[in-house]
């Protein structure tokens, strides 16, 4: 094994420059020490925000940039590389959510250039970032000995250098102190997959990136060691999502809708927003001893090994 790269020093978090604040006592027994914020009212409140892959109605990143604004965030710079929704999404969220500030951005997300622009001028508006949810993803429904090398890059570009990209910027964005944040810390939240868990869940390229974000996440959650800067990776299960469309319709069409889903113990597909929940608190401070972990949203599906009940044989 390599060894690991050596560490300049970087800022600390609330808890390891001040330490963990005494709660006083009730009746001579000590009250609950807190660290996480409120779980009850606006749970990112005046949180700056950047999700990618957010363009599609029907997606996981709509789901979430519209949980982030009912919980109050601050701002939010709605981002993905087709633009054909990302201005109806923004008269949506400033109907419902006024005093949101939207911004809307066409890019790639594995493009360094337009990651680091949004980045600052997040911090440069705002001057700080609190979240970034790196969700930009496609798929394929290739075998891998159907599948090129172009092919098999592209999916890597896409899935896993994006949120390279996002928790390379990001990371050196939310240690940035002010007044108002006199402290580091953040939250970087990259879109895995299940089938990044365990095989037989998507095609081999497809599954094989976003492995390749868990692990991303979880080697930058150490890096930032003492931080406060989170990374997580959030994993879907089978989701009705845009890129799940066509099997979705295949399966109405054929009057086999309600056999999706039918491998986990939930017995159906996932909504996005069930996952947008996941993301919400993920980006909340409520999440503040949640580091460097694959969390599974995807109806028990990974808790076990895939049968039909009742035909074991």
């Amino acid at each position: 094994m390599p060894p690991g790269p050596k560490l300049k020093q970087q800022p600390l978090s609330r808890e390891l420059s001040e330490g963990i604040q005494d709660a006083g006592t009730f009746e001579n027994i000590p009250k609950i020490k807190t660290i996480g914020g409120d779980s009850v009212g606006q749970r990112v409140k005046d949180k700056v925000i950047i999700v990618t892959g957010a363009n599609s109605p029907i997606g996981i990143g709509r789901a979430s940039v519209h949980q982030f604004a009912r919980n109050g965030a601050k701002a939010i710079f709605v981002c993905d590389f087709a633009n054909s929704h990302l201005e109806v999404h923004k008269r949506e969220l400033n109907s419902l959510y006024p005093d949101v500030d939207i911004h809307t951005r066409q890019f790639d997300a594995s493009d360094e250039d337009s990651v680091k622009n949004v980045v600052a001028e997040a911090v440069d508006r705002y001057g700080r970032l609190d979240v970034f949810f790196a969700n930009a993803g496609i798929s394929s429904a290739k075998v891998f000995w159907e599948e090129d090398t172009e092919g098999f890059m592209k999916m890597l570009k896409t899935n896993t250098l994006s949120v390279f990209l996002a928790a390379k910027y990001a990371s050196r964005a939310m240690l940035k102190t002010s007044p108002s944040k006199p402290y580091p810390s953040g939250s970087i939240i990259g879109t895995a997959s299940v089938a990044g868990i365990r095989s037989n869940a998507g095609p081999t390229d497809y599954s094989a990136s976003k492995a390749a974000v868990i692990s991303l996440m979880q080697t930058c959650a150490y890096q930032l060691t003492g931080t406060g800067v989170r990374c997580n990776a959030i994993c879907p299960g089978l989701i009705e999502t845009g890129m799940t469309k066509t099997t979705y319709d295949a399966a109405r069409a054929r009057g086999s809708e309600k056999k999706i889903g039918q491998l986990n113990p939930v017995r159906r597909g996932g909504q996005p927003d069930e996952i947008a929940r996941a993301v919400l608190f993920l980006g909340s401070d409520e999440a503040s001893y949640v580091n460097g972990q694959a969390w599974a949203v995807d109806g028990g599906l990974s808790a076990g090994h895939p049968f039909v009940p009742g035909k074991l044989a």
